[in-house]
């Protein structure tokens, strides 16, 4: 699928990282403790950064791990926006319309608890007045 020219692909923008830091791909997969494969099938766009990766990249980067996250929605974004199919897909769903007139449901009070001296467990239903336990082996 066509891409927009201004948004980089997760790979493009890790492979900077990777160049500006001076490693390589075996490297970054050794300190940030994820397979090789990952981090190539990123730098190939065939893999995506999910949560994990991102907290990882962010930790291991100096950044955010939402820098990483935006990074893969962003180019999501321009994937999806530039596929003819999604666009009329989109332009087929009708916007939503909140009703007129009617009041929004007020949530049922919950009625207060009477406060006494003694603490009251319930059980199934039942309620039983909480009693001090001897530990075992005092008298």
């Amino acid at each position: 699928m066509p891409r927009s020219s201004k948004t980089q692909t997760p790979g493009e923008v890790l492979q900077s990282y990777i160049d500006n830091y001076q490693t390589n791909a075996f490297a970054l997969s050794k300190s940030i403790k994820v397979a090789y494969q990952s981090v190539t099938n990123i730098l190939k766009g065939k893999g995506r950064i999910s949560v994990n990766i991102a907290m990882r990249l962010g930790k291991f980067f100096g950044n955010a791990t939402e820098y990483w996250l935006d990074v893969q929605s962003s180019s999501e974004i321009a994937e999806l926006s530039s596929s003819v199919k999604f666009t009329k897909i989109l332009k087929s769903i009708p916007k939503a319309v909140k009703p007129k007139g009617k009041a929004p449901v007020k949530a049922a009070k919950e009625k207060p608890v009477k406060k006494t001296g003694k603490k009251k467990i319930a059980v199934k239903g039942k309620t039983f007045k909480k009693t001090k336990t001897r530990k075992a082996g005092k008298k």
